[in-house]
């Protein structure tokens, strides 16, 4: 059951994320102005569904403070012959960690803590972290005390050292035998057991994609004294109108709930019903700040024009502009050379759970789009951006495990052309 019960939590976290560095500014005017192309983006859709990568699909881009478009090609459900709508519900994996880092800087915007904060003033439990060194001679493994502190801008930036998942040190083995993201303990617990786990480097010193933002609920939690659900629905979801966006769905919304599939082989393969329904519609104890949302294209657009609107939405006010900027601006020093997979995003860096782009795509095969503008994914292939030079909003949903780069680079072809470098660098 152990086993099982990790695989599904791995399942669910995916794959598919004072600074020195220069902070990247969005460019506020393109050099040209930039029409969405409807035809070219239905298109693009359709190919996806054509050659298999993709069962259903569907797109939404607001742009100027309008919608400019919404398509979908495929289906939500295959075997029961459902459409993909403008209402299907989707799991959208690790693009619950941008919703986590707006929780946790409303409680820095509210004077509860300091970046620079080491991160044990308020979860005790890393005040002595140890990190893996290699191995002795017998061939046990090696660890020494940890040079400083995990600070909280650490956490929020992938450079605490910590793992996420199987992997191929002793570490990492800790890591899956500590089981800290088991559905069935809370986020306190959660953070207990990951603090027992050898950090995989020196804090500060590289990026690596982690368990971090887990970390981050469970501190939105400890200095808000609420659940960390409860924080989030009445914090961000509710003013912003985002309905059907939950960690634990409603038993009636099953019927709206789109399929996952499963590549192997070249093929893809329908999850069943009841893995859905167990991931999510059930209570779970584990709240998590990675992962588990499921929500619609309307709803994370909702939260990606706040966004752009520089933390303001139809009169709900979500976080101040300075502090939209300072999560969108490169947090990453130019000393930290070690960035894992975060090159292939593109000519990027990393803010405070976002990629921001530095410079416009190096090569043909990068994924278009313009300085400054910010993004996330999941695991399931879903995507979103913020650009502000082109002052456009962008959701991609799709439900294709494993996670397939090919789609975002196509989708975002059609959006602006397969020869676009936007707007030079200022």
């Amino acid at each position: 059951m152990r086993g099982k019960r990790m695989a599904l939590v791995m399942m669910l976290a995916g794959i598919g994320f004072a600074a020195a560095a220069e902070p990247v500014r969005a460019q506020t005017a393109p050099a040209a102005t930039l029409s969405i192309d409807k035809a070219r983006i239905d298109a693009a859709l359709g190919a996806m569904i054509a050659d298999g990568r993709a069962a259903g699909v569907s797109a939404l881009i607001w742009q100027d403070g309008r919608e400019v478009y919404f398509g979908t090609a495929g289906m939500a459900d295959r075997e029961a012959k459902r459409p993909m709508r403008r209402d299907t519900i989707a799991q959208i994996y690790s693009m619950t960690k941008p919703v986590t880092g707006v929780a946790l800087m409303q409680l820095w915007e509210a004077g509860k803590f300091r970046l620079d904060d080491p991160l044990a003033r308020y979860l005790p439990e890393y005040a002595d972290m140890r990190v893996y060194v290699g191995k002795d001679a017998a061939g046990q493994p090696r660890t020494v005390p940890a040079e400083r502190s995990i600070t909280v801008r650490d956490i929020m930036r992938h450079t605490a050292g910590f793992a996420y998942g199987a992997g191929p040190t002793p570490a990492h083995d800790a890591y899956v035998a500590a089981e800290p993201l088991s559905l069935t303990i809370p986020l306190a617990e959660a953070s207990k057991r990951l603090a027992r786990v050898p950090l995989l480097y020196q804090p500060g010193t590289q990026w690596e994609y982690s368990v971090a933002v887990d970390v981050q609920a469970a501190l939105v939690e400890k200095l808000s004294g609420q659940r960390f659900a409860d924080y989030v629905r009445t914090h961000i979801f509710e003013p912003l109108q985002m309905s059907d966006t939950a960690w634990r769905q409603p038993d009636a919304r099953l019927p709206r709930f789109a399929a996952m599939n499963v590549k192997a082989d070249g093929k893809l393969t329908q999850q069943d019903a009841a893995t859905a329904r167990k991931l999510n519609f059930e209570d779970h104890a584990l709240t998590p700040g990675g992962f588990g949302l499921a929500s619609t294209l309307d709803d994370y657009q909702r939260f990606a024009r706040m966004l752009l609107n520089t933390g303001e939405l139809d009169g709900a006010r979500i976080l101040k502009p300075s502090t939209v900027k300072l999560m969108a601006t490169d947090q990453l020093d130019p000393a930290i050379k070690e960035r894992a997979w975060l090159p292939g995003k593109g000519a990027v860096g990393f803010g405070f759970d976002f990629a921001v782009r530095k410079a416009p795509p190096q090569t043909p095969q990068e994924n278009r789009g313009a300085v400054g503008e910010f993004f996330w994914d999941g695991m399931a292939s879903t995507l979103f951006w913020v650009d502000p030079a082109n002052r456009l909003t962008a959701v991609f949903f799709v439900q294709t495990i494993p996670y397939d780069g090919t789609l975002h680079r196509d989708f975002r072809g059609a959006v602006y052309g397969a020869d676009y470098k936007g707007p030079a660098g200022d």
